[in-house]
């Protein structure tokens, strides 16, 4: 019984420094929000206010260094500092995908294969190193360091796959929303039903969440004559990171994202 109560209490502490949320509907809803404002934002910044793909990949570089280092700092998950790491993240992974093709010409799929080697390369190491990949482990500064590399190398993947697809391919962006929808929910099916590894199937939804939500952004931002609904980069950013604010406020107050010591 009191090696039970020891396992228990070292079990709640390390849960409660996790420097990342709980896995709930609401973590989902508003990391598709974020890889939507991700694709978004960044166009709204390269263009519509003129800044140019180098200024404004080292201005929202520059601000994702600033909040990886708050959020480095941090000794336990913080919803406002995370999210606000989160949607950094999806600009700039956004920024370097789109560097790539229209400032360097690199092709589409030599992007993807390079993103899809690198994260299975990260992956390879965080296990090796580390002897898990659960995001219920990130609770020292390296499993932190692996985690945000991933996610970063994810959000450039899925903007690749997602141009790609839905571009280049001219499968449009409303189909590939559904594409990416369809895959998305066969891993879960896959989780549910036919009990499917959880910590592979939180890692590929979250790559194919990437996008799901671009093509979701694209479609609502783009010209109609492009295959979009034409509300503009600025509409939809702004609708997105609203939603954002509203969803990271609530869990801020009812604190459903953050485990306690019941949990």
């Amino acid at each position: 019984m009191t090696k039970v109560t020891k396992h228990s209490a070292a079990q709640t502490k390390r849960q409660l420094q996790s420097k990342v949320p709980e896995i709930i509907i609401f973590f989902w809803i508003i990391k598709i929000l974020c890889t939507t404002v991700g694709e978004t934002a960044a166009d709204f910044l390269n263009m519509n206010l003129d800044l140019g793909l180098s200024v404004t990949t080292f201005l929202m570089s520059t601000l994702l260094i600033i909040a990886l280092i708050v959020q480095f700092a941090t000794r336990r998950y913080v919803p406002a500092v995370y999210w606000i790491a989160v949607v950094l993240i999806s600009v700039v992974g956004t920024l370097i995908t789109d560097n790539l093709t229209d400032v360097l010409a690199v092709p589409l799929a030599v992007s993807s294969i390079v993103f899809a080697t690198a994260l299975a390369i990260t992956f390879a190491l965080w296990y090796r190193n580390e002897k898990t990949l659960s995001i219920h482990s990130i609770n020292t500064s390296k499993r932190e360091a692996y985690y945000w590399l991933v996610v970063l190398l994810a959000f450039a993947l899925g903007t690749a796959v997602g141009d790609m697809i839905a571009e280049q391919f001219n499968f449009g962006y409303l189909p590939s929303f559904f594409l990416f929808g369809v895959v998305t929910g066969l891993i879960v099916v896959g989780r549910f039903v036919f009990k499917l590894n959880v910590v592979f199937a939180f890692w590929a939804a979250y790559i194919l969440t990437r996008p799901l939500g671009a093509s979701l952004g694209d479609f609502l931002s783009q010209p109609t004559d492009s295959g979009g609904l034409s509300l503009g980069t600025t509409v939809t950013s702004f609708i997105f990171l609203g939603l954002i604010l509203i969803l990271v406020t609530y869990l801020i107050f009812t604190k459903r994202d953050v485990v306690t010591e019941n949990a």
